[in-house]
């Protein structure tokens, strides 16, 4: 199981101060910026395995962007936090993010929903399971909607958001279900509260 976890003993906490020193020394921030964020890595940059596993993922590679199609889909309403980019609100065309749905479904839903959907969209290549709610924490919704879902198109990608808590809970099922990516959203104000 070792080939299938990150090791996040490279993280560091900082301080404010270095936070400000890396943004304006062109880090990310959240204005829009010519640079933007995220890693600068090129293909020939990658790790030869890291490149395999982000090469035809549309969230990942701006050449997949353009040839495959994702779908998010909202199953998971239970949280243990509530973050403030979680919306139940409103679906919108400007907001296609995860996260922002009016529609949570149930997992029979969510898998008829996107069996539909790859029927009419064969470039469709990854199911993503994001919020509202925390797809680790309501964790059997996620994982019958996988199911239903990979019963009908087993070789789409699984993916999931979380915030994390939950997730060392399901390590060994994430894996036995070739879940693909992991995103795992990390919030805090407090540097004392990120450790």
């Amino acid at each position: 199981m070792s080939d299938n976890v990150v090791a996040l003993g490279t993280l560091s906490i900082g301080s404010k101060e270095s936070l400000s020193a890396a943004l304006a020394s062109g880090g990310c921030s959240s204005s829009t910026s010519a640079t933007g964020c995220g890693s600068k890595e090129k293909p020939e940059d990658m790790d030869p395995a890291t490149w395999a596993k982000v090469k035809d993922h549309p969230c990942y590679s701006e050449e997949a962007h353009h040839y495959f199609a994702r779908m998010h889909v909202s199953v998971a309403p239970a949280c243990n936090i509530q973050c403030n980019y979680c919306n139940r609100k409103y679906d919108c065309s400007n907001e296609s993010r995860p996260g922002v749905v009016s529609e949570r479904l149930t997992p029979v839903e969510a898998a008829r929903k996107v069996i539909a959907v790859a029927n009419e969209v064969p470039q469709l290549s990854v199911l993503g399971i994001a919020g509202p709610g925390d797809s680790a924490y309501d964790w059997l919704k996620t994982k019958e909607t996988f199911r239903l879902v990979t019963e009908q198109i087993p070789d789409i990608k699984l993916c999931l958001s979380s915030n994390g808590l939950a997730l060392p809970d399901h390590l060994d099922e994430l894996v036995e279900m070739n879940v693909d990516h992991v995103t795992i959203t990390i919030n805090m104000i407090d540097p004392e509260v990120g450790a």
